[in-house]
């Protein structure tokens, strides 16, 4: 009992210090709050301070497409000789783990839903919506191209399939609530943003390096409008101070600050007991798939409320819990499985859905004319979410993209998650 109140204390706050510290170094900066949260948790799994599962547990688990046993169940198990004391002390962390991520994760997707202005961004999107629309068609004609390919050699490939639709239309966020939602296994969903990390990684590089100039040879320049009216004027001016404002926690702990956000807390948890409520109303949906779309959908609603919309540092709360999650779901990452030779093609699934889809959005922003900067603001917003869109922006020169990329990624959080729990159960009908 011990070791899961430690273990749940520690993932819930070891978030802040993390924040502290990419807050304080540039060099973990550079690496990001979530890349350390898997760091530390993948050691924290593996350095043997926790109980290891037996190839019986895993059979008794991902055989039966579930994440841990009844304890009932699992005692008779240990009493038959079928599991080892190991694998119930096992398995008591893991049902442990599995209820925090579940909370983390619906507890995160209202709170960073309440600070979008839906309205604001469409309202001054121009071609770039166009552009948000081809790159959301490229990447769902790619992961399903990729799925036919990759099915017999993938395990769980429609469920993955569905993760990277939501990862590339939302970043973390919608593939953290996919992948409870479609209950995809621990070390898959680790290796599938782990393999999603690399390839990003050089991608992004590419961006903010010689992309700008790449792209150029098959896209037309930017325009920028002549002239801006007064509230245009304002809401560019809006949208530059808040892409500078995502990764700031500046101040969340003050007074004036804490207290409306335990009320955006309070408004989070009643959406999820109405999203609860819902998923009876759909006996035959899987619960998390119903709570989550449903949640999603309230969250979206309550962001159109301008009081619920103006709590400051809403966002930053439910990022501290996606980074939260993402230590409770590395600390269930067994390395000794993930370096079998089946991660390979994962590896391939990940790596076409990347540039499959960039290359198809790439032809089709030449065919439809849409400007190099348009194509390549979306594909950040949608692909990495709003907070990288000012460090592409930057390497464009050009200012007048932010609000445009801030607007994909932002309908891209609030998509992801509809269109990949759908297309993850479709694939898994073909």
């Amino acid at each position: 009992m011990l070791t899961l109140i430690l273990l749940a204390l520690f993932c819930l706050v070891f978030p802040a210090f993390l924040i502290w510290l990419t807050g304080k170094y540039a060099f973990f900066r550079k690496l990001g709050t979530i890349v350390l949260a898997y760091a530390v948790g993948i050691i924290i799994a593996n350095v043997g301070i926790m109980p290891r599962s037996s190839d019986a547990f895993r059979e008794a688990t991902i055989g039966h497409d579930r994440s841990y046993i009844p304890k009932s169940e699992a005692v008779e198990m240990v009493a038959a000789g079928t599991l080892s004391q190991s694998d119930l002390q096992y398995n008591g962390i893991a049902a442990v783990q599995d209820s925090m991520q579940t909370a983390l994760v619906l507890l995160a997707i209202p709170l960073i839903l309440f600070s979008l202005n839906v309205r604001r961004w469409l309202r001054f999107s121009g071609k770039g919506f166009l552009s948000m629309l081809l790159a959301l068609i490229s990447v769902m004609v790619i992961v399903a191209t990729g799925y036919l390919i990759f099915r017999d050699k993938v395990e769980g490939s429609d469920r993955i399939g569905g993760m990277l639709i939501g990862l590339y239309t939302g970043g973390s966020v919608n593939l953290a609530s996919i992948a409870l939602a479609l209950k995809v296994e621990p070390n898959a969903f680790i290796m599938t943003n782990t393999y999603d990390m690399i390839v990003g990684a050089v991608v992004i590089l590419f961006f903010i390096s010689a992309g700008p100039a790449f792209f150029r040879l098959f896209l037309p320049p930017f325009k920028a409008p002549s002239s801006l009216t007064a509230k245009e004027a304002d809401l560019k001016a809006v949208s530059e101070q808040m892409a500078e404002d995502f990764d700031d926690y500046t101040g969340i702990f003050k007074k004036e600050t804490v207290l409306p956000l335990l009320g955006a807390m309070g408004i989070a948890i009643v959406i999820l007991a109405m999203g609860l409520g819902v998923s009876f109303l759909f006996p035959k949906v899987p619960m998390t798939i119903s709570v989550i779309l449903a949640i999603t959908t309230l969250g979206v609603a309550a962001s159109f409320i301008k009081r619920i919309r103006d709590i400051r540092k809403t966002f930053q709360l439910g990022m501290y819990f996606i980074i939260a999650f993402s230590i409770v779901i590395a600390t269930r990452c067994d390395l000794s499985v993930i370096f079998q030779a089946k991660y390979l093609n994962l590896l391939l699934f990940v790596t076409y859905a990347y540039f499959g889809s960039l290359l198809l959005h790439l032809l089709l922003s030449w065919i439809f004319r849409i400007s190099v900067d348009d194509y390549l603001i979306t594909t950040t917003g949608f692909v990495y979410s709003p907070p990288f869109v000012p460090m592409v922006a930057a390497a464009l020169k050009n200012k007048d993209v932010i609000l445009t990329g801030l607007a994909t990624g932002m309908i891209g959080w609030i998509l992801g998650n509809y269109i990949g729990v759908a297309f993850g159960m479709w694939l898994g009908k073909l």
